[in-house]
């Protein structure tokens, strides 16, 4: 794998072509619980689509388009005489050469010990032929053991696909309390909290040592930074999922977002691809998703201000986003994010302009999501606008994988949604190669 993407921060330039005590969920904070005493330190509308796929490779004359980020404020030009027809991308010959059963792998990211994979972890990832997956949990193997353990799924994924597509692969690496990866090779990071008093030329610097570390074991993906602004340091201890463990750069949007988009643009640099976290923000709620259920957030608007250091991400260039579990009251009150049509499309695609993967939070393990059965969670997901949806809890894949795949078999405005989807994810992986 290729991890020498050059990408200018703010200008895409694409070239020819946890284990301690507390488990930490993808992208979410660990169970609430005393700091220790010493510690100084811390963790679019849908794309239009043209074709129904079915379980056999369709033509690239039959590919779905993906239509070009909306910017607040651009006027639309319109032609009465038909253009000549672009020749299909690269992913979109990749797409035209799936199978239903490699498109649904790609939209899918799976959890796996960041210790090594089970025999059990790679059956499933090769009988459903997932295109993507995550490194869970805690580990002290160093950046040599990490690769080892990177490589031997990579081959799974290379050997159970009949076209030559890269897995994104990923991790938490945040910082403080949130970090998987240590040992020889891998910096200690500290909270985002000590992270977001340093100059941004400084965290710039660090990222990219980080994300080079990240890049040298086989890691291209972090799910970091963490965008939720905490509103005050005296209201830090109450929330759970962020302030409680320093995991916020800072209380304003704007002292969060200059730190993001450092910290974003120093992986970048590295080739590492970073994901901004947790749409539209965790920093006002008091409860955390992964151990409760109906986390509400009572203030969020869906022009917040709060808002700032996401659309500064996707400004930038930012190719993830990940959203939370969380129900957003004066947004969409029906349905928790990775549900709402609102959150990800109107707000994501639409208002933000954001054309990029917008990536779920876990989706398995986390109590938020307990009412629903796992293919219910899939299927809503990928229909209220979801590119990748991510399970860490690798026996639980199954489930979701067969659901999305009956549903695409006999429903052709489903498949469009999952070609869409996949077609979002290759485009991203073919500006790596």
């Amino acid at each position: 794998m290729n991890n020498s993407r050059a990408r200018n921060f703010g200008h895409r330039v694409v070239l020819p072509l946890l284990v301690l005590p507390i488990m930490v969920l993808a992208g979410c904070a660990p169970t609430p619980a005393p700091p220790p005493p010493s510690a100084t330190t811390s963790s679019a509308p849908a794309p239009s689509v043209t074709s129904a796929p079915s379980s056999s490779p369709s033509s690239a004359s039959q590919l779905p388009s993906v239509a070009p980020s909306h910017k607040p404020g651009a006027t639309p030009t319109h032609s009465t005489k038909p253009g000549p027809t672009a020749p299909p991308s690269p992913a979109e010959k990749t797409l035209a050469a799936m199978s239903l059963k490699e498109r649904i792998g790609q939209v899918l990211m799976v959890g796996v010990p960041a210790t090594g994979s089970s025999a059990a972890d790679r059956s499933t990832i090769s009988t459903h032929e997932l295109g993507n997956f995550f490194l869970k949990g805690r580990s002290s193997a160093g950046t040599a053991g990490t690769a080892s353990a990177v490589q031997r799924v990579e081959s799974t994924i290379s050997k159970s696909l009949s076209v030559d597509v890269d897995a994104f692969v990923a991790t938490d690496q945040e910082g403080g309390y949130v970090q998987v990866l240590k040992g020889s090779g891998f910096s200690t990071l500290p909270t985002a909290l000590v992270q977001g008093s340093w100059g941004t030329a400084t965290l710039r610097g660090r990222a990219e040592a980080w994300g080079r570390q990240l890049a040298g074991a086989g890691i291209n993906v972090n799910l970091a930074p963490v965008a939720d602004t905490v509103p005050s340091a005296s209201f830090a201890p109450s929330n759970a999922p962020i302030g409680y463990w320093k995991r916020e750069y800072g209380y304003d949007p704007a002292t969060v977002s200059a730190a993001t988009r450092a910290f974003s643009s120093g992986m970048l640099a590295a080739g590492v691809d970073p994901v901004i976290k947790h749409f539209p923000g965790l920093g006002r709620v008091t409860k955390n998703t992964d151990i409760s259920r109906n986390v509400t957030d009572t203030k969020t608007t869906r022009h917040d201000a709060y808002l700032k250091p996401f659309s500064d991400g996707v400004a930038a260039g930012d190719d993830w986003v990940m959203v939370s579990n969380a129900y957003y009251s004066r947004i969409d009150a029906k349905n928790i994010a990775p549900f709402s049509s609102t959150i990800m499309r109107s707000m994501l695609r639409e208002d933000l302009g954001f054309n990029g993967i917008i990536v779920s939070d876990d989706m398995c393990d986390a109590e938020q999501l307990a009412p629903w059965g796992l293919g219910t969670r899939a299927l809503r997901f990928f229909e209220a606008g979801g590119t990748m949806m991510l399970c860490v809890d690798a026996p639980k894949m199954p489930a979701i994988a067969n659901a999305l795949h009956a549903k695409a078999s006999k429903d052709p405005a489903f498949a469009r949604l999952i070609d869409a989807a996949a077609l979002h994810v290759l485009r991203v992986k073919d500006e790596r190669r």
